[in-house]
């Protein structure tokens, strides 16, 4: 089967379960890929923590920063707590930002996230990517702004409302009422900018070995392993990643290292027409997707 038909009838998988996305795996050795629709621009959510981290993480290696150096993290910087992390902290703590790093980009941690946005501003990290010759990624707000949506203003069991609000209001040229959710105001990108960056970490030629394999690392000891992971894991294989999840947004970018040496860039950034937040279905399709993408590449 060719790559149009694949990528066809996954179209259509994906349209009978009210999904749709932009999706792209590369062959890191190659350059040869495979996708959908891998240009359309999508809110990013957590998926900043990654273009973060190397912000931060090139002002270790020069010297801006001193990793070691410990911040002080007062309670409830964000209001709506997430399920790990400093935001359920009830008292200050005293972190060091090697440490804050590894909360934001292994466990999503977005207090952590915005104590290193407080350190590097978005201005900085895009000025970094693009130093670097990295595009298509725009870093525009810290992560406190991520959960000030309608789903933070309804009781939990009306949260479907404010799925419903964020599924019927997206514009031609997406745009949305919701800036969250609206492409040029909230942080963005494509699955290609992804995969890019993806490539730029795994194949260190535009960014320092001395930032890249620190990232990889904490990529590799990310521990949101409900999406992509369980289609890519295994014992002949290594998963590295990162979610990013808001209201209808399912995403993830990472790459699969396998043990005959294949290395595989993908990104997957989903947005779903189901007003539900649960929805584990989805979340299985969206890596089945990815999966049969990438076993199509890696026959070629």
């Amino acid at each position: 089967m060719n790559a149009e038909r694949v990528t066809q009838e996954l179209r259509g998988v994906l349209a009978g379960a009210g999904l749709s996305g932009s999706f792209l795996v590369r062959d890191l050795f190659t350059g040869e890929e495979i996708g959908i629709d891998p240009d359309v621009e999508f809110p990013v959510a957590s998926l900043v923590k990654v273009p973060l981290a190397v912000a931060v993480l090139d002002r270790i290696h020069d010297g801006r920063l001193d990793g070691a150096a410990v911040i002080d993290v007062e309670p409830g910087r964000i209001a709506s707590p997430g399920p790990v992390g400093l935001s359920r902290f009830r008292h200050p703590a005293r972190i060091a930002i090697d440490d804050l790093l590894y909360l934001s980009t292994a466990l999503s941690d977005s207090v952590a996230a915005d104590a290193l946005f407080a350190l590097v501003p978005p201005a900085e990290v895009n000025q970094t990517l693009r130093d670097a010759g990295i595009s298509g990624i725009a870093v525009r707000n810290p992560l406190r702004d991520l959960v000030e949506t309608p789903a933070e203003q309804f009781d939990p069991g009306d949260v479907h409302l404010a799925h419903s609000l964020a599924i019927g209001s997206r514009t031609a040229g997406r745009g949305h009422p919701i800036p969250q959710l609206d492409v040029s105001r909230a942080n963005s990108g494509s699955a290609r900018a992804f995969v890019d960056l993806l490539e730029a970490l795994w194949v260190p030629v535009r960014l320092p070995s001395g930032v890249a394999a620190p990232l990889r690392s904490l990529m590799a000891h990310n521990v949101m392993r409900h999406r992509l992971a369980p289609d890519f894991s295994s014992d002949a294989s290594k998963w590295s990643s990162k979610t990013g999840t808001l209201l209808n947004l399912r995403h993830e970018a990472g790459v699969v290292e396998h043990d005959d040496g294949g290395t595989f860039a993908i990104a997957a950034l989903t947005e779903s027409k189901v007003p539900a937040a649960t929805q584990p279905a989805a979340e299985a399709l969206m890596s089945q997707v990815a999966r049969t993408l990438h076993d199509h590449l890696r026959a070629q």
